[in-house]
């Protein structure tokens, strides 16, 4: 156990929108330490993004984020040698993050040719409230609803 509690680090917001949701997008999609491909892929996609859509393309990657951000999810508890998926709240630092990483896992199983084409595509799915992400939002509402009888057992 720690002594102190880690201090969080403040992001900086990124050159072209100014906006640290998308940098925290990007250090989630970076691999290796390469930032400035990750943020190539990011852009590349967001310019996909608005061809496809016509529209602003930083919005509709808002839009799909908040499409595919948890509300409830469950935790596994030990009560008396059984162990129960508890539903609880996430906190929203962890909501946010949840659903960056689920939107980039489910992008890099995509079949499509670049990893740009891939995240955009997912963007336009998660945006219209489809897609790969916003199913493993809809289970994950699903559980915690068919849990909810051990919600009692919450620490």
């Amino acid at each position: 156990m720690r002594k102190i509690k880690a201090k969080k680090r403040p992001v900086t917001p990124d050159p072209k929108f100014n906006d640290v949701l998308v940098t925290r997008f990007v250090n989630n999609l970076m691999k290796a330490g390469k930032k400035t491909t990750a943020f190539s892929i990011f852009y590349e996609a967001i310019e996909t993004v608005e061809k496809r859509a016509n529209e602003n393309g930083l919005e509709v990657f808002k839009k799909a984020l908040n499409n595919v951000t948890p509300q409830v999810e469950v935790r596994s508890r030990r009560v008396g040698g059984a162990t129960y998926q508890i539903p609880q709240e996430i906190r929203p630092e962890r909501k946010t993050s949840m659903a960056m990483k689920w939107m980039i896992g489910f992008a890099r199983k995509r079949n499509e040719k670049s990893m740009a084409n891939k995240l955009a595509g997912e963007i336009l799915a998660a945006a219209k409230e489809e897609g790969a992400t916003f199913k493993k939002k809809e289970d994950t509402h699903r559980m915690a609803e068919a849990n909810k009888a051990y919600s009692h057992f919450r620490f």
